[in-house]
């Protein structure tokens, strides 16, 4: 008999979107700190991280939160994870950032939490503060970058503080030092991690990679191990001509 989940297990999860399966059979124990998530486009990394934060229910299968949400796995909800313990970083920051300036859209993050409004503010402006970033606090959301308002989605994750934080190409709008910033960050949080990425560098110290192949699991394992798999498959599509076939 397998042991308890420990953190988010998939067991025979199928999602099918339109007359597309989307996600194929899919059974996964996601336990480790840090997991990271590869695969080419259309692979199904962004619709196992809907299913994860509870955006979809699958068609079939169960998806299982245990430690994830703070309770014990013997107790873990079966269908929806407890609100606010699992968080997600959306590719596309617009599709995430609701209010007009910074420090109002790091507030919305403990607002969900029932902490009041001068509250929020002050520990969102506190937050910046540490960071460097004290100036950004009246900013208007439409003043910044792709990449800087995608750094205001990572620090609405960090004040919010969930339990599990799913980071769906976080390292795609960043330069250099924002990557490695976002890289540091990473290593130090206290929370699991699980970062989908078609930059592989800062997943290969990463404790297990994945790889996901048309919604089935293509290798998993070992993070450099997984990733130098999948750059020797795209070198080899890329020669024989295979690849320019699947544009």
């Amino acid at each position: 008999m397998a042991s308890p989940c420990a953190g988010v297990c998939l067991d025979n999860v199928t999602l099918v979107r339109g007359n597309r399966t989307v996600l194929d059979r899919l059974s996964l124990r996601l336990e480790q700190p840090r997991i990271g998530l590869i695969g080419d486009n259309g692979a199904g990394k962004s619709s196992l991280f809907r299913l994860l934060c509870g955006l979809e229910q699958p068609q079939s299968g169960r998806v299982q939160w245990g430690a994830v949400a703070g309770l014990a796995p013997a107790h873990a909800p079966a269908t929806t994870p407890v609100a606010g313990q699992v968080g997600m970083m959306f590719q596309n920051p617009d599709e995430q950032i609701v209010f007009p300036t910074v420090q109002e859209e790091l507030a919305l993050s403990l607002r969900v939490r029932k902490l009041p409004r001068a509250q929020a503010l002050l520990q969102a402006r506190a937050l910046l503060q540490e960071r460097g970033l004290a100036h950004w606090a009246e900013r208007a959301i439409g003043s910044l970058s792709h990449g800087q308002r995608q750094q205001v989605c990572w620090l609405a994750m960090l004040i919010a503080a969930p339990s599990l934080l799913l980071l769906d190409e976080p390292f795609a709008s960043l330069d250099l030092p924002g990557q490695a910033r976002l890289v540091q960050d990473i290593g130090r949080a206290s929370q699991q991690i699980i970062v989908a990425s078609h930059i592989l560098d800062p997943l290969r110290r990463f404790d297990r990679v994945i790889w996901l192949e048309q919604g089935r699991v293509r290798a998993d394992g070992p993070a450099a191990q997984v990733c130098a798999a999948y750059e020797s498959d795209v070198a080899l599509r890329v020669a024989s001509g295979a690849l320019a076939q699947e544009r």
